[in-house]
């Protein structure tokens, strides 16, 4: 069989130089006919490649196709099939010259496998073998970088020290990476500097300073990302990173004010809220937490306790207050984080404290006797009129309201306002020993306030009656009976 050849050539000037390898250069060299005569090549068609370059516009000659079994007859004829054969690319069947007709993108196909046919038009019958080839379609920098998210969102722990690691974004490039650093990408920030940078060849943000949440506690950062290496005509993309700080325990709850002043009435029993104190954390959550006490009270009167919804402290009474014998009280109120990790005390050694004052209110009250109960004593047979003693009640508020008294369901005894008890008949110790009743001390103005004492008043004994016989005894006697004998009953 007669030897063929199979020759691309490289027509018309591009703007951007085709991207070919090492090896696909020494191969389109290869390819290339020297001056003067036809390249003589191995029988039977061999594989070859040619390049067209991505998105032209117009219809181009990309190489022709030589075989010296074509002996100039016009029925012998070049044709191809394969990829896009008759729409994308056609082959001059008398010169064999190979040519696009429409515009690629390498991106959607960089390869296209075509199979070479000559043909004896009169017979329909091929010359030779059919010889594939190559058509690659060649780079231009027609795509930008594009972010994999739109957009970022990154946590990071505020006052974080200069270089941590808060996120990595990525983008890629469509282009191809061997062809003039198309698809190689270089990134940097447009904005969020002083605050964070970024590594170039990585797209790792870290922090650059420290940053305090209770100042601003989120940074839109925008990134953009280069191709060609940042090159002139590099084509570029953006996306932004939303950076939010995390709260720290870095910050003492503190009271606003130093002086909290309060009433609770003297009648107010263990237990009852006197106020509301309340201290301000400018961190958040579990950091924000507080415990309330109180510092010193050496009468341990009041507590504090603390709402764990409001993170407010509720003053409570701890014992029973009397207006009569302290009127104010004075005491002083510490707050403190309840979660502080180990590392963050050094922010927590100094406590704030507030003072509180507590003024007890006088509550009208009743009337109280000096004593719980009384006994008094009285001799029988005393007349109407006689003293049995004397009882007294006092109004323990500051008025010191006067007071009258009553006896409940007794005619024996009276009293007067004075307090002084005193019988209406006399009194008979052999019929009744003892007498028991209550007496009621009223205030004058507000007979509301009442109060009770029981009374137990002994009848003594006076030496009223004369012995008596139980029976009149008869006795009997014997008639001569000497003188000291026994009588009979």
């Amino acid at each position: 069989m007669n030897c063929c050849l199979f020759l691309p050539f490289m027509v018309g000037v591009s703007l951007l130089r085709p991207c070919l390898t090492a090896t696909e250069n020494s191969k389109a060299e290869e390819a290339k006919p020297p001056q003067g005569s036809p390249t003589r090549l191995k029988s039977g068609w061999i594989w070859n490649q040619y390049f067209v370059e991505e998105e032209m516009n117009v219809t181009k000659d990309i190489g022709r196709l030589s075989s010296n079994m074509h002996n100039g007859s016009n029925s012998l004829k070049y044709k191809i099939s394969g990829d896009g054969a008759g729409s994308i690319f056609f082959i001059n069947g008398t010169t064999g010259v190979l040519s696009v007709a429409q515009k690629l993108d390498r991106e959607k196909q960089a390869f296209y496998n075509l199979k070479a046919h000559l043909i004896d038009i009169t017979t329909g019958q091929a010359v030779e073998s059919e010889s594939e080839f190559v058509v690659k379609v060649t780079d231009i920098n027609d795509n930008e970088p594009k972010f994999l998210q739109e957009p970022y969102e990154a946590v990071v722990p505020e006052m974080s020290p200069e270089g941590t690691f808060i996120i990595q974004v990525t983008a890629r490039d469509a282009d191809d990476p061997l062809c003039n650093n198309n698809a190689r990408l270089v990134y940097e920030l447009l904005q969020g500097q002083p605050y964070f940078s970024i590594e170039p060849t990585t797209g790792v943000i870290r922090t650059s300073s420290k940053m305090d949440r209770e100042l601003q506690d989120s940074y839109w950062v925008i990134v953009q990302a280069k191709d060609r290496i940042g090159l002139p005509g590099a084509l570029s993309g953006t996306t932004r990173v939303l950076i939010t700080l995390s709260d720290i325990n870095d910050n003492i709850p503190t009271f606003k004010t130093g002086l909290y002043r309060m009433n609770v009435s003297e009648s107010a029993p263990i237990g009852t809220s006197v106020g509301i104190i309340m201290a301000h954390d400018r961190d958040i959550g579990e950091n924000a937490e507080m415990d309330y006490s109180i510092e010193n009270d050496d009468s341990q009167t009041f507590d504090i306790i603390t709402n764990n919804e409001t993170q407010e402290g509720i003053v409570i009474l701890k014992k029973k207050v009397d207006y009569e014998q302290q009127a104010y009280y004075h005491v002083r109120a510490k707050v403190k984080n309840r979660h502080v990790d180990k590392q963050l005390k050094k922010y927590h050694t100094v406590a704030s404290t507030t003072l509180i004052r507590v003024r007890v209110e006088d509550e009208d009250e009743p009337p109280v006797f000096l004593l719980p109960y009384y006994v008094l004593e009285i001799f029988e047979e005393s007349p109407q009129g006689s003293l049995v003693g004397v009882v007294s009640a006092t109004d323990p508020d500051e008025n010191r309201c006067p007071i009258r008294y009553s006896i409940s369901k007794s005619n024996t005894f009276q009293i007067d306002d004075n307090g002084t008890i005193t019988t209406t008949h006399p009194l008979d110790r052999e019929m009744r020993a003892w007498w028991n009743f209550s007496i009621t001390a009223t205030e004058l103005y507000n007979e509301e306030q009442t109060s009770e004492v029981p009374v137990y008043v002994q009848v003594l004994d006076i030496n009223d009656h004369a012995p008596e016989f139980p029976e009149l005894y008869k006795t009997y006697v014997c008639e001569n009976a000497s003188s000291g004998q026994g009588l009979f009953l």
